[in-house]
C-alpha cells in the first residue's frame, strides 16, 4: 500500500514518521513546513512536489491540516490532490473540521470518484509521537475496516463513528468541549487551592486517585504547575474546535453554556500573547484575574 501524506505540523509530523516506522511506503508533502518535510524525507518518505504529486504517487492520501478551508484547499486547489488523483483515490482527511464541512467536502469528492473519509484524532503531540492517538472514524464502513491497520499505526483507539461523513468531526467537537472545560476546571480549582494556602502538588496527588481525576487532569496539571506551556495542543488550535463546535451547536438548536464561558477565556489569552501556548495556559487568565500563580 502506497499512502500519501499531506499536513506535516505538530501533529503531523510525528504521525507520518509512524507510518514509516510501520513499514509502509509513504510520500509526503508540506508547502509550509520545509524542516518537518526534510525530516520525514530523511526518515525515509519520498518528497512530493505539490499535493496532486502526492496523490498520483498513492492508493491513498491522508490529510492533516489546521481547518476546513485548508482541507477543501488541499483537495481542490490547483496541484491539489484532485489534480494528479487516480480514479478510486481514497482519502483520509484526519484534521479536525466543522462536520457539514467534512460531509460537503466529502460529496464533492464523490463526484470526481474520490472516497473519503474524516478521521479527526485526539491525544495532542506526545500521543501523536508514541503512537497512542485516539482516532475517530466517519464514512463508509468499507473504507474503515480497509484502512483500520493503518490508522492503528497511529493510534491506541480507532473507533467508527458512523456511516455519515462527518461522524467523526462531531465525536471530536464533543472530545473538545469536554477537553477544554475539564482543563478550565482544573484551572480553576487548582487557583482556588493556591490562594487558600493549599500547596498544589499535595492538591494533585490527594484527587488524581479519585473521582475528580482524569487523563486531562493527569496531564494538563503537572504542565501548569512547572509552568511549562509549550504547546502539545496550541490554544489558537482549540480556539479553532470550539468556534467550530458553537457554530455546530448553534445549528442544531444544543446550549452550549460551558463551552461558550471556555471559549471567552481562550480568546481572551489569544487576544494577550498566548494564542502559541498550550491549552494548559488557561490557568493564565485565572491567575491574571487573581494575580497568584498556580505553581509548584
Amino acid at each position: 500500500m502506497k499512502v500519501g501524506f499531506v499536513g506535516l505540523g505538530i501533529m503531523g509530523r510525528p504521525m507520518c514518521k509512524n507510518i514509516l516506522k510501520a513499514g509502509y511506503e509513504v510520500t509526503a508533502f508540506d508547502p509550509f513546513a520545509k524542516e518537518a518535510l526534510d525530516d520525514v524525507v530523511s526518515c525515509g518518505a519520498k518528497r512530493g512536489t505539490s499535493n496532486a504529486d502526492v496523490a498520483a504517487q498513492s492508493d491513498v492520501v491522508i490529510i492533516m491540516v489546521p481547518n476546513s478551508p485548508h482541507v477543501r484547499a488541499a483537495v481542490f486547489d490547483k496541484g491539489g490532490i484532485a489534480e494528479g488523483a487516480k480514479p478510486g483515490l481514497d482519502v483520509i482527511d484526519m484534521s479536525s473540521i466543522a462536520p457539514l464541512q467534512s460531509k460537503a467536502i466529502a460529496e464533492d469528492c464523490v463526484k470526481i470518484g474520490i472516497n473519503m473519509m474524516d478521521a479527526p484524532v485526539s491525544g495532542g503531540e506526545p500521543k501523536a509521537i508514541d503512537g497512542s492517538l485516539s482516532i475517530m472514524c466517519g464514512g463508509p464502513k468499507s473504507l474503515f475496516d480497509k484502512y483500520k491497520n493503518l490508522l492503528g499505526v497511529m493510534g491506541a483507539s480507532v473507533v467508527h463513528c458512523g456511516e455519515v461523513n462527518g461522524a467523526g468531526d462531531t465525536v471530536k467537537l464533543a472530545n473538545q468541549v469536554v477537553v477544554a472545560c475539564n482543563i478550565a476546571a482544573c484551572a480553576e480549582a487548582y487557583e482556588l487551592a493556591t490562594m487558600a494556602g493549599v500547596n498544589p502538588e499535595k492538591v494533585f496527588d490527594a484527587i488524581k486517585g479519585g473521582l475528580a481525576g482524569s487523563t486531562v487532569m493527569n496531564a494538563k496539571v503537572p504542565m501548569m504547575m512547572d509552568r511549562n506551556f509549550k504547546p502539545g495542543f496550541r490554544i489558537d488550535l482549540h480556539i479553532k474546535d470550539l468556534n467550530n463546535a458553537l457554530e455546530t451547536g448553534h445549528g442544531l438548536g444544543t446550549p452550549m453554556i460551558l463551552t461558550s464561558a471556555v471559549q471567552e477565556m481562550l480568546q481572551w489569552l489569544h487576544n494577550n500573547g498566548s494564542g502559541s501556548d498550550d491549552h494548559s495556559a488557561i490557568v493564565k487568565y485565572y491567575e491574571r484575574i487573581s494575580g497568584t500563580e498556580v505553581k509548584k
